[in-house]
């Protein structure tokens, strides 16, 4: 599989979340709720969950056009969950606002937690909506960041973080926030 900030974390929480979103939409059952519903004897997952929803404004009309998605995960020890606000205008998806909330037990210091989940967001909608490995003769094409683009400033959502207060022992911050976020969105 190789090398990669939050290693398998990524790829099993868009399985996983992307079905869930499925069973959801199966179920008739809005995203929230239907995840809600399944956490109820996971109170990490389930408080990360209602915050992020929360300050998301969950539940409330959105302008025309705009969508929201959710998704939540438990990597190194920490709880994170995350609503993406996005659109879609000829055939181009633009996140325009992710909110990330997180359980990383006691805070040391909030503005690396702040930092971190940012750079999360940055990562993972880098790496859902941009990036590519492509070989030619056997050979990676992509040498650098002009062809192997991160998100550029004027692409970058607006980013929200939710720090839940929390007497447990402080866990990571530096991976966490990146498997919700292409299942969110």
């Amino acid at each position: 599989i190789g090398f990669w900030r939050s290693v398998g974390h990524s790829h099993t929480a868009f399985a996983v979340e992307s079905f869930i979103d499925e069973l959801a939409v199966a179920s008739g059952q809005d995203p929230f709720l239907y995840r809600h519903q399944l956490l109820r004897r996971a109170p990490r997952h389930r408080k990360v969950l209602v915050a992020a929803a929360t300050a998301a404004g969950w539940g409330r009309p959105l302008s025309s056009g705009r969508f929201r998605g959710i998704a939540q995960h438990h990597s190194f020890e920490s709880y994170v969950a995350q609503v993406a606000e996005v659109s879609v205008t000829d055939g181009n998806l633009r996140v325009h606002r992710v909110v990330c909330a997180v359980d990383c037990g006691r805070v040391i210091n909030p503005d690396i937690v702040k930092a971190q989940m940012e750079s999360s967001v940055v990562f993972g909608l880098s790496a859902a909506l941009k990036q590519r490995i492509s070989y030619r003769a056997g050979q990676v094409e992509q040498s650098n960041f002009h062809d192997f683009e991160m998100l550029r400033f004027d692409e970058m959502p607006q980013v929200d973080v939710v720090i839940l207060p929390s007497s447990d022992d402080p866990t990571g911050v530096g991976e966490p926030g990146v498997p919700p976020v292409a299942p969110a969105v």
